[in-house]
């Protein structure tokens, strides 16, 4: 590993340090809301605060809004806050402390960054709307409060269990029943409970009443059923259904229709009734986006999100069945869909609105259950997600930002379109509202044609031959934003790419296919991920865009990105170190043939299983080690939840192998999501840190 010497790396810090406008620290020092939540019927709402590691729930109440926090965690212990909610009677505010949520696999385990000797549990906590100390329910996850908000009932070890809201009895279980239960729904009355029973190839529709009537089960069958809802009078139940999995393999490479259908039970004869069903195409594939099929009970209608027509939209039908209606017609998706407390609209956001840059942006939108008068309740160049209405039916929650203004809990009157922007003091005085960049939209063409959306970060200072960065965002199903983004991990992405701008560097984050927010097609791209990757002829199009920019110096860009933006850093760096010359690659995944689907040891294969193979080989980054000759640092979190950490053991002894410069960062009992504050701080400080010595020559 080559060395530089301490006098000569003390002079270009020094050189950094007067060129730069703000520090990484002042723009990481932002406050970042989430769980917005709300009661169903006062104006009460809540939220998680998480303030450079400090998280802290967060209230208000109409009609002044002001702001005040309900909890007092004072270290950052890398625990998170979840799952908060308030009772329907806006008294009593629930949350979950620990886990780590936003993963693929052990979200209830718990997080240990800081090497306590003894970890932390996954706990639910309840405390009073009103104020006071926390009351400790019970170690468990999937808390939800019963309409009489009077008891929560929550899931321990794969079962369902019940206690008092106020912590003044002893956790009961519920019933013991085979296979991981969960998704359970409260009836209307407080008095049953719907959930879903997994049981591996199938899972089934059951339903609690007490303890003295046995448990029932809807129609139950050889397919898996989910997401339960109850119709207003507590008789019936709407759920979804898809096949159970088995049968014949399918093929591995190709797209393929993915089936589902409405189905409606009733509780009293157990019978089921088919309400929809999607057409039998690819776009007619149960959807993939947030919240999956977004189903709701409304005033007899049932709405629910479908990708049919090539978005992912809203449709309500009758709730006896019948022809769809669709609610929000045009070229956009919906996401973050919340039924009203009347059930008579539904709030969402979308990438609409009257500019032309929309596409790239999310607004509030407002549709009526039963007839398509969709409204924008937000125009402009801003960005807002997550909607709720409150539950005296008047105003509209969420949480806006711009391309300066980080993201906070916003309020707008739905009668006179008046918005107030909550706890604006929580931003530091030291925070570079002032210093930041705009970002702008570039489009370009993509090596095979396909038209290719990314957002620019550069400092107007005039200067040529700049150093450049492409980063690549993870999911794959995401877009980045003209504007901080509505996940804490990529407005943490957001604010290093505004320092890196700051830096020198121009910054392009790239929406690739495979993300959301431009149609079914760029969605879901028939050889895409493990089947071609095809999304990887968009990366090496922005270098070469790059490439041809009048202030760009072609010898100097630099690719990074985490997850599966490290997958695609990683290809890019083996394939074609010849446009690229250096990269951070953060959590990415390195050999695709290392899934199930891909080490079928049963008899029978799907017909094309050794294509698949050799597919998914020639798909991932170790298939080009041979190739790969620039600079590369990589950074992996042992305890990650998302990627195997396994995936950059086996990249690092390759690299080490071949003359490549290499620097390795191993974050210690933190995860994929990096729960520490000082850690991502870390992740972040070293990325730019390599990607400035490579500009700067300082690494061969």
């Amino acid at each position: 590993m080559k060395q530089i010497s301490l006098s000569l790396f003390f002079f270009f810090f020094v050189l950094t340090i007067q060129s730069q406008n703000f520090t990484l620290d002042q723009i990481k020092s932002y406050p970042f809301p989430n769980e917005l939540t709300g009661s169903l019927k006062s104006s009460r709402i809540a939220w998680a605060f998480d303030e450079e590691g400090l998280r802290n729930i967060y209230v208000a109440e109409g009609p002044k809004y002001v702001s005040r926090k309900l909890t007092s965690y004072m270290e950052d212990t890398g625990q998170e806050l979840s799952s908060v909610s308030i009772s329907a009677d806006g008294n009593w505010v629930i949350y979950i402390r620990g886990g780590d949520f936003g993963s693929n696999w052990d979200d209830e385990l718990p997080v240990n960054p800081t090497f306590d000797p003894f970890p932390p549990k996954v706990q639910i906590w309840s405390v009073p709307f009103n104020g006071g100390n926390p009351i400790l329910i019970d170690e468990g996850t999937g808390a939800v409060i019963s309409p009489n908000s009077d008891k929560i009932a929550f899931i321990k070890s794969g079962q369902i269990w019940v206690s008092p809201i106020d912590g003044g009895g002893e956790p009961t279980k519920l019933f013991h029943s085979r296979g991981t239960n969960g998704s359970q729904v409260w009836s209307p009355d407080g008095k049953k409970i719907a959930f879903r029973s997994n049981r591996g190839d199938r899972s089934f529709i059951g339903i609690y009443e007490n303890e003295n009537v046995p448990l029932k089960w809807l129609d139950p069958s050889y397919d898996k059923d989910s997401s339960p809802r109850w119709s207003p009078d507590g008789n019936e139940i709407v759920f979804i259904r898809q096949p159970g999995t088995a049968g014949k393999p399918n093929p591995i490479l190709g797209g393929r229709h993915i089936p589902w259908k409405i189905v409606k039970g009733d509780i009293i004869s157990l019978g089921s009734k088919v309400l929809w069903e999607p057409p039998k195409t690819l776009r007619g594939s149960i959807p993939r986006t947030h919240g999956g099929t977004n189903l709701h009970w409304a005033s007899n209608r049932i709405v629910f999100l479908s990708y049919h027509d090539g978005w992912p939209h809203l449709y309500s039908i009758p709730e006896d069945g019948g022809e769809e209606l669709l609610l929000t017609p045009g070229k956009f998706m919906c996401e973050y869909i919340k039924l009203s407390p009347n059930k008579k609209f539904i709030v969402f956001t979308a990438n609409t609105g009257k500019d032309k840059y929309d596409i790239d942006r999310r607004h509030i939108v407002k549709v009526s259950v039963d007839k398509p008068d969709l409204e924008v309740l937000d125009e402009g160049d801003g960005l807002e997600w997550t909607p709720l209405i409150t539950g005296d039916n008047s105003t509209v929650a969420y949480i806006s930002a711009t391309s300066s203004r980080p993201p906070l809990p916003t309020i707008m009157n739905l009668e006179d379109g008046n918005i107030n922007v909550l706890a604006e003091e929580r931003i530091p005085n030291d925070f570079p509202l002032d210093k930041m960049v705009i970002p702008k939209q570039v489009k370009f063409k993509s090596i095979d044609g396909v038209l290719i959306h990314a957002t620019k970060f550069e400092k107007e200072d005039g200067k040529d031959n700049k150093p450049a960065i492409i980063y690549i965002h993870g999911g794959p199903p995401r877009q980045m934003l003209l504007g901080w983004h509505y996940s804490s991990y990529y407005s943490n992405a957001y604010a290093l790419n505004q320092y890196l701008a700051d830096q020198g560097f121009v910054v392009i984050s790239v929406n690739y296919r495979l993300g959301i927010g431009y149609g079914y097609e760029f969605h879901n791209p028939v050889d895409g991920g493990t089947r071609g990757a095809s999304e990887y002829k968009d990366i090496k199009a922005a270098g070469l865009w790059l490439r041809k920019q009048f202030n760009v110096d072609a010898d100097r860009i630099y690719v990074y990105g985490g997850s599966y933006g490290g997958y695609l850093t990683a290809m890019a760096l083996g394939r074609n170190s010849d446009i690229f010359a250096g990269g951070v690659d953060i959590h990415g995944v390195h050999d695709r043939t290392r899934y199930s689907y891909l080490n079928n040891h049963y008899y029978e294969k799907a017909a094309d299983y050794d294509l698949g193979r050799r597919t998914a080989w020639k798909s991932s980054p170790v298939s080009n080690v041979n190739t790969w000759k620039s600079p590369v640092l990589i950074i992996h979190a042992d305890d990650d939840r998302n990627v195997d950490f396994r995936q950059s053991t086996d990249l690092v002894q390759r690299l080490r192998k071949k003359d490549v410069y290499m620097e390795t960062i191993v974050i210690v009992d933190d995860t994929h999501h990096f729960m520490k504050f000082d850690n991502q701080m870390k992740v972040n400080k070293s990325t730019a840190d390599f990607l400035i010595r490579l500009s700067k020559g300082l690494i061969n």
